[in-house]
């Protein structure tokens, strides 16, 4: 082995694998990726509400409002569903019963949401502005729950009570003490959470959308990957929430017929940067469809069928490009290079920004044309990125694919 890889392996790897398997960013990974159906139904009536087609726009002006109401009953309530989601999934992962874990965390997340002045509920915390406060009320909540619970601070009924029962009064006490606290942080002494928590995140929500920031991101995603370690799982219970609010905020400005503000919102990078899987990899299976060497050339055409739905864990693990140095350097640089492209495309105003979320498995042009509210000039960018992409793998998939063959020549002259 050679030494490069041996100190990924025996250095990096286990650090990074605990950083992806960590409770706590699991359960907030879970929590994000659970209300991605409820974008795509948001997503949906965005499409029908702006298709663009001549004359649609007056044509369904009078339904408009009515169109958007499961718009705003999806994404203007993300943070409630994000933070009952991550009590829920940290409930079950600390043995707690979930459902309550859930309740309470929500209860005290809606709780910070009460206008003083009026005791209505705030609606711009709710939606995506609320989502790190969501995170964060929803760790802190089930984590009280559980520490009262290990040292049997808890009202505990006899075993023949209905478990329902039981359960509600195991958890009194935790939620008790929780009111109180976040009563008297929020409307006792003022503190208003959700602004500090915004204030906290808003150097990393500012350098998200930028080219350097995303840029680093791009860099982060693949790297993991290319040591074996799922990199988009491993980020997104960073990432997801600041990418959900952009798409909440381009989705806004959609309605109210303004410019989109963010570039990089939810779909930028399923859509345009992980064409055909992470890596751009349906360009390494298109080069090497017909290569000389068998193996390569089976992987591909196998794989091929799964890359066209974003899955590409059998080529990256047949060739292997995991821990392949000459496999390695195109697929890093072809996420940095579709990044840097699609940025300043929309940047530049020559496709449109994301503003409807896809399934991550819709294929590669479509996937474009649907996540941009139906850009022709998108789709065609989609097909131009896989061209960009087998240009790069090419040169290395010939070193790879020479390599192999010299060795299996050598193996055959020694036998």
């Amino acid at each position: 082995m050679a030494p490069g890889n041996e100190f990924l392996n025996k250095q990096v790897v286990p650090v990074l694998t605990a950083l992806s398997e960590n409770t706590y960013l699991s359960a907030i990974r879970a929590g994000m990726v659970s209300v991605v159906p409820l974008t795509i139904i948001g997503g949906l009536f965005m499409i029908v509400s702006y298709l663009p087609i001549n004359g649609w726009e007056t044509f369904i002006a009078p339904h408009l409002q009515l169109l958007q109401v499961p718009v705003t009953a999806t994404f203007g309530l993300l943070a409630v569903f994000v933070c009952f989601a991550i009590g829920y999934d940290l409930g079950t992962r600390f043995k707690q019963e979930p459902i309550v874990s859930a309740s309470m965390a929500t209860l005290i997340f809606l709780l910070i949401q009460i206008q003083l002045n009026d005791q209505t509920l705030s609606m711009d915390g709710l939606g995506s502005k609320g989502l790190f406060s969501a995170i964060l009320i929803a760790v802190i909540s089930v984590r009280v729950q559980k520490f009262f619970t290990d040292n049997n601070v808890v009202i505990r009924l006899p075993d023949n009570v209905p478990p329902i029962v039981y359960e509600s009064f195991l958890s009194l006490i935790p939620m008790v003490y929780l009111v109180l606290i976040f009563w008297l942080i929020r409307f006792v002494l003022g503190v208003d959470i959700n602004a500090i928590v915004q204030t906290a995140f808003k150097p990393l929500v500012f350098a998200l959308n930028t080219l350097p920031g995303i840029l680093v991101y791009a860099f982060l995603v693949t790297l993991l990957w290319s040591v074996g370690i799922n990199g988009d799982n491993a980020m997104d219970a960073i990432v997801a929430p600041i990418f959900l609010q952009y798409l909440a905020a381009n989705v806004e400005a959609t309605t109210q017929g303004q410019p989109l503000p963010y570039i990089t919102a939810y779909g930028f990078f399923t859509a345009f940067v992980n064409v055909g899987g992470t890596g751009a990899t349906i360009a390494l299976a298109l080069v090497m469809w017909n290569s000389r060497e068998p193996g390569f050339r089976k992987v591909s055409r196998i794989s091929l069928p799964t890359q066209i739905f974003q899955i590409n864990e059998p080529i990256f693990f047949g060739f292997p490009i995991v821990l392949n140095p000459v496999f390695m350097v195109p697929y890093v640089l072809n996420a940095l290079i579709l990044t840097t492209g699609s940025f300043l495309l929309m940047q530049w105003n020559v496709i449109e920004k994301p503003f409807v979320n896809v399934p991550w498995t819709t294929p590669p042009i479509i996937g474009h044309y649907l996540v941009s509210g139906g850009d022709w000039k998108a789709a065609a960018w989609g097909g131009i990125s896989i061209g960009i992409a087998m240009l790069i793998y090419f040169p290395f998939a010939k070193i790879a694919e020479r390599q192999r063959l010299q060795a299996e020549a050598a193996g055959k002259a020694h036998e």
